[in-house]
């Protein structure tokens, strides 16, 4: 960073392209495309795909707002379908059952960092002719039956926000193996402009560009690209850390009366952005959000991921769901209780954070 900040190349420059590279060659991609959010990049993609008014897209109802907000900024319809209770992933059965005329594209979110059902999606979207774009912001680092997530769908857009598995401050990236796709997300992240900023100003540059589309500004710049280079080369040691730490939450909670502990299918290697543990209510004497008041009580911090889309008062509104549309999501959701799970915890973090959950649950467990 002090590197880039002496070269006096701040924005998308020569730290953008190396990043891109290095993270190409770490999913197996063709083409990675750096931008400034995972949010830029699904807009993105659904942009280049061409999908905008009166087509849809299918994905979860189980998931942060950006995921649909894009599909809105492209005048398309979110189309929700519920989720399997085992990995609160996309449930396939699901989706083809949503698919009409209008289908454009199925927009699956791996959850937590455990890889969707990716083998039956695809075998849906190649018999509708669908476009697959992937939510990967909690998943890299996740494998699928052996290839990394990132090297699967037409493209994945992976986040770089403090709390995902490496950070740039802001930031994400657009993997795909489709040239022409990858070649208009970059063309549409910089205005629409035929050339970027280092084309344009490096030496062997030109000053003349053209417009061919109406873009958006949504590249990385090189401070941020700086440290993404520094960080994805300790990505591996981060997920160590992450899978040792879940392992450790695992020991001290399975079997527990009353909470359930992540499910990992065999298929999948587990990114572990989050640890989800699911409370049964009908085993215990308190809610998830009074479970949640007395864990903060002891000075532990946890969260719930996600509130349902639909619960949201502004998509209940345009897309016309209510409470009962999704009883999966919503018998899941009711349960759901993040808990604390970042590289810099120590192991006694961890233990001490996995008695508290233990002791509430002990305390408050009926019969």
């Amino acid at each position: 960073m002090v590197d880039t900040l002496r070269s006096g190349w701040l924005t998308a420059g020569p730290k953008v392209r190396r990043f891109e590279e290095s993270l190409r060659e770490y999913v197996g991609s063709q083409h990675a495309v750096a931008v400034n959010s995972c949010t830029a990049g699904l807009h993105l993609a659904l942009a280049a795909c061409d999908i905008g008014e009166g087509d849809e897209v299918i994905t979860t109802p189980l998931t942060f707002a950006a995921t649909v907000n894009v599909i809105l900024h492209q005048r398309a319809r979110p189309v929700l379908a519920d989720i399997r209770p085992d990995d609160y992933n996309l449930d396939p059965e699901q989706v083809e059952r949503r698919i009409t005329p209008r289908t454009r594209a199925i927009l699956p979110v791996h959850f937590g960092g455990q890889p969707c059902r990716m083998d039956e999606l695809l075998d849906i979207a190649r018999r509708h002719g669908l476009r697959v774009i992937e939510d990967a912001a909690h998943a890299l680092g996740a494998r699928y039956r052996g290839r990394p997530v990132g090297s699967l769908g037409d493209a994945t857009v992976f986040s770089f926000y403090p709390t995902k598995s490496i950070t740039t401050g802001q930031g994400g990236m657009l993997t795909t193996d489709d040239e022409e796709l990858a070649r208009r997300v970059r063309l549409l992240s910089l205005h629409g402009l035929s050339h970027d900023a280092w084309d344009r100003y490096a030496a062997q540059g030109s000053w003349q560009y053209q417009v061919l589309a109406p873009g958006f500004n949504y590249v990385m710049s090189d401070v941020q690209a700086a440290m993404g280079i520094h960080q994805l080369a300790r990505l591996e040691e981060f997920q160590a850390t992450r899978q040792r730490y879940a392992r450790e939450y695992t020991c001290h909670l399975a079997g527990l009366p009353g909470l359930m502990t992540p499910t990992v299918r065999d298929e999948v290697v587990h990114a572990w952005h989050l640890y989800v543990i699911r409370l049964d209510g009908s085993q215990l004497s308190v809610g998830r959000d009074r479970f949640i008041e007395e864990l903060r009580g002891r000075g532990i911090g946890t969260s719930v991921h996600f509130i349902p889309i639909h619960y949201h008062p502004y998509y209940a509104q345009v897309l016309g769901y209510c409470r009962g549309d999704f009883p999966v999501v919503e018998a899941v959701y009711e349960g759901l209780v993040s808990l604390p799970l970042y590289p810099r915890m120590q192991e006694s973090d961890v233990v001490r954070v996995a008695h508290a959950v233990r002791d509430t649950v002990c305390a408050r467990r009926m019969g």
